[in-house]
């Protein structure tokens, strides 16, 4: 494809068509031959091709050859085709220095960068983009890829069940083996220092990884990585493997260190595990008991307090009531001495309506004969009371226009009982009351 697209640049057909193919331009070559007779003659081509390219790069033709010469002229052929090779050889020399340093083109990507290398060592770097170098072997080219998220796995790969004993198992401060498996991810800062300082890129950062780790878990206990230091593990072993590649100059970024997982070794987890359940159970029957306490405790402290108020209080009462009684006996007194009957009487008075007033029967002793009468204070007080509501039901029935309520007739043996009630009026009863305790 190529020799015939160049020389359908330069004119030249090679079709069994073309009346002139194999024609000589010679009279004696072509004479008895009709057209189209007999091979093509290569030497009269050679000539055809030299003089189109002469033509092409501006070389005159030689003056001893006319429409590709005479036989008085055969022995200037051979200054014609030096002439023709020259110039085929630039052309071709032409286009292989084109093809050449069309070579030292290169395209990088967006988030990458080019590092390019002048003799193997490194002398700049490239953005995104289309980019030119010398071609080899003067310069050649690499691209990093600086913002992808790289991940390196240590103590397992790909999955943690596919677990590499020989990085995961460690050995604690209390002398204890406990099993890490746990993943880093990092991006590179610098592409130069990353191609240039390391022999195996990911190797080195796993081996930092694994280096920092071991000293952390060394320093610490079991109990402390298993449970509650395990974000303080992952952030301190970041920090070590960020300042051992800085030091290594490896052109890495630690992004974040993230524990998979962390057990003891599968020989002994079964006992482990009887363990933490002891100490669990332990833990749970604490906080049973210490919930008990809790619940217990405050109220024993509640009820002692109150008691200790209520008692308190009893002894504020009987000291302010034996001072208000030695008060009243000397008020009591001043006046007896002033009116001894009067103050008799009053006593005597006061006396009987204080048990009257706690008493539910009372004996009355009339005048008019020598039987005693029986007074139910409470029956009469309810019997009064019943009677109050049938008047007003009465009342209201009226008002409403039916027929008035039967009335209820007492008893003979409650009249006279209904007499003395009516002559003493339980409000008096209240009264008598309220200055008994005033």
């Amino acid at each position: 494809m190529r020799v015939s697209s160049l020389m359908k640049r330069l004119g030249l057909k090679l079709s069994l068509n073309d009346p002139r193919w194999g024609k000589d331009n010679k009279p004696q070559a072509n004479e008895g031959k009709k057209p189209g007779e007999g091979p093509p003659d290569m030497e009269q081509l050679w000539r055809d091709f030299n003089q189109r390219l002469n033509g092409l790069f501006g070389q005159k033709r030689p003056s001893g050859d006319n429409n590709g010469g005479d036989g008085s002229g055969g022995g200037s052929n051979r200054p014609d085709m030096s002439g023709g090779v020259r110039a085929t050889a630039g052309a071709i020399g032409a286009v292989v220095a084109l093809i050449w340093l069309a070579s030292g083109s290169f395209i990088v990507q967006e988030g990458q960068t080019g590092v390019v290398y002048t003799f193997g060592k490194v002398s700049h770097t490239t953005g995104s983009g289309f980019n030119w170098r010398w071609p080899y072997p003067f310069q050649s080219d690499e691209t990093v890829k600086v913002s992808q998220m790289r991940m390196v796995e240590i103590g397992y790969r790909g999955n943690i069940k596919n677990k590499q004993t020989r990085e995961s198992l460690m050995l604690t401060d209390d002398e204890n083996i406990i099993d890490i498996q746990f993943a880093v991810q990092f991006k590179l800062k610098d592409p130069v220092a990353w191609l240039m300082n390391n022999r195996d890129e990911e190797d080195t950062v796993r081996q930092v990884a694994e280096t920092s780790i071991r000293e952390i878990v060394g320093k610490n206990k079991m109990d402390f990585v298993l449970y509650e230091g395990r974000d303080k593990v992952a952030f301190e072993t970041q920090q070590l493997m960020q300042q051992i590649l800085d030091r290594y100059a490896s052109g890495v970024l630690i992004s974040s260190v993230t524990l998979q997982a962390v057990q003891p070794p599968e020989q002994v987890q079964i006992a482990f595990d009887d363990a933490v359940k002891a100490g669990q159970d332990r833990e749970r029957q604490k906080n049973e008991g210490q919930a008990y306490a809790n619940d217990v405790i405050p109220k024993a402290r509640g009820t002692a307090s109150r008691l200790l108020q209520e008692a308190e209080g009893y002894r504020s009462m009987v000291v302010e009531n034996a001072t208000g009684n030695a008060s009243r006996f000397k008020q009591v007194l001043v006046e007896y001495q002033k009116a001894p009957g009067v103050t008799r009487d009053r006593l005597y008075l006061e006396t009987m309506q204080q048990i009257f007033s706690s008493a539910s029967k009372v004996m009355v002793d009339a005048k008019t004969g020598s039987n005693l009468l029986y007074l139910p204070l409470d029956k009469l007080i309810a019997q009064a009371a019943a009677t109050d509501a049938q008047a007003a039901a009465a009342r209201a029935a009226q008002a409403a226009g039916s027929a008035p309520a039967a009335t209820t007739t007492l008893p003979s043996e409650l009249m006279p009982s209904v007499e003395v009630n009516r002559t003493r009026d339980p409000r008096s009863r209240e009264s008598l009351r309220d200055r008994e305790s005033r």
